[in-house]
């Protein structure tokens, strides 16, 4: 099999152009994306089994105004109160529904806002999926940070006054294996308090070996819940397993990770079933580890780089903002995020409802926080960027922007004793 198109999509062989050729137009070309691959570790757990029964039984037009009337009206919200919130039905009830996530905010998290950013450290990817901006075929440059090169990212990243950090590379395992991800987890300890992981899934004694190396909490993913979509959409690579992804959090979990973040990518099928299925797989998630910090970020498709080949299902910010108050009146002790992606307006508004996490500061490249952050002409070793963001504040700007909304930026409240 020839592989050069997975370390470099500016060199594509005739074979590697065949490959791409017939994943598009012929589907008996994919392998199976609910069978495992080898090295993949299975484990014994019901909840992918729980969500997608729910999810595929989910008919949002069979909800009524009276339906989302009685959600609002009860103490402790319910799957079917959950999914009455996120039917249309609800749109016109947006402001109560907004009040109700309001108070919840307030009585779980007060007025804090916290605050963290991304650090891309390689854009290798070995998974073509048709809407990222990393996939193994797209034409654009690639870069892998060395240690010497991350140090100095996160150097200049914790001078801003960071405190949390987000490390994430594309997924290859060839390129950036377990050992290189675990030192890079290794030199952020000794400029952040908190360290998230945004990765291709690992097994369990891979999560345990991050985790002992730094990584505090884990970020997967799951792009879509609906199976049939999620095969149009992931046609190579490890990605391409369904359900290994979705147990991606669980095993980092049982691997010892302090905390997991769901999400699926709205726009990539029906919103409201993905919003659903998201809010559900926290929600079976925190009832049987319940020691542990859960999370859900809200991402919506994004423009990336050389890519026409996918018409996003839009979700406009009155829908997103929709989901993400029903996230919180669901899961009123859940972390939210809402990323970059999303204009600073968006997201000045939404921390004042129902969002508790922000990114600051964000470059979706690799090795360019020099050149953003000071101003500094690049040295021209950079990588392309993953998808475009919407807002480019620095952590001074947002964090004056959240202060002046009577809000408390938090940079970590979490000790190590």
């Amino acid at each position: 099999m020839d592989n050069r198109f997975f370390v470099d999509g500016k060199h594509l062989s005739s074979a590697a152009l065949a490959k791409k050729h017939s994943l598009e137009t012929d589907p008996a070309s994919r392998t199976d994306h609910m069978a495992y691959m080898d090295g993949m570790e299975q484990i014994k757990s019901d909840i992918m089994e729980k969500v997608l029964s729910e999810m595929n039984s989910y008919d949002p037009s069979r909800y009524t105004a009276r339906d989302v009337k009685a959600a609002l009206e009860h103490d402790t919200c319910t799957v079917e109160d959950l999914k009455a919130l996120l039917s249309p039905a609800a749109e016109p009830f947006l402001e109560q529904i907004a009040q109700r996530a309001r108070l919840e905010t307030l009585k779980h998290f007060g007025n804090t806002v916290y605050l963290f950013t991304p650090l891309y450290i390689a854009n290798y990817c070995e998974n073509y999926c048709v809407y990222c901006g990393f996939n193994c075929y797209n034409d654009i440059s690639r870069m892998k940070l060395n240690m010497e090169q991350i140090e100095r990212e996160m150097r200049i990243i914790s001078d801003s006054g960071m405190e949390e950090i987000l490390i994430l590379t594309g997924e290859s395992r060839s390129q950036s294996n377990i050992a290189y991800i675990g030192e890079a987890c290794q030199l952020a300890r000794k400029y952040f308090r908190m360290v998230g992981l945004e990765i291709y899934p690992v097994n369990v004694e891979e999560y345990q070996y991050l985790h002992e190396r730094g990584a505090d909490y884990v970020t997967v993913f799951q792009e879509t819940y609906d199976s049939r979509r999620y095969s149009e959409l992931h046609l190579l690579g490890h990605k391409r397993v369904y359900p290994y992804r979705f147990d991606a959090q669980e095993r980092a979990l049982m691997g010892g990770m302090r905390g997991v973040a769901c999400s699926a990518l709205l726009g990539l099928s029906d919103f409201r079933k993905d919003a659903l299925a998201s809010a559900l797989h926290v929600y079976f998630l925190q009832r049987k580890y319940p020691h542990a910090e859960m999370s859900l970020s809200c991402p919506r498709l994004r423009p990336i780089i050389n890519n026409n080949k996918i018409d996003p299902l839009d979700v406009h910010e009155t829908q997103l903002c929709q989901i993400i108050c029903a996230y919180r009146i669901f899961l009123p002790f859940v972390g939210i995020t809402v990323s970059s992606r999303e204009s600073a307006s968006f997201r000045n508004g939404i921390v004042k409802i129902a969002a508790t996490k922000v990114s600051a500061g964000v470059s979706t490249g690799i090795g360019d926080h020099e050149s953003k952050y000071s101003g500094k002409a690049s040295d021209g070793a950079e990588g392309d960027e993953q998808f475009e963001i919407s807002d480019a504040r620095s952590l001074d700007v947002m964090y004056r922007d959240i202060a002046g909304e009577g809000l408390q930026p938090v940079l970590n409240d979490y000790i190590y004793l």
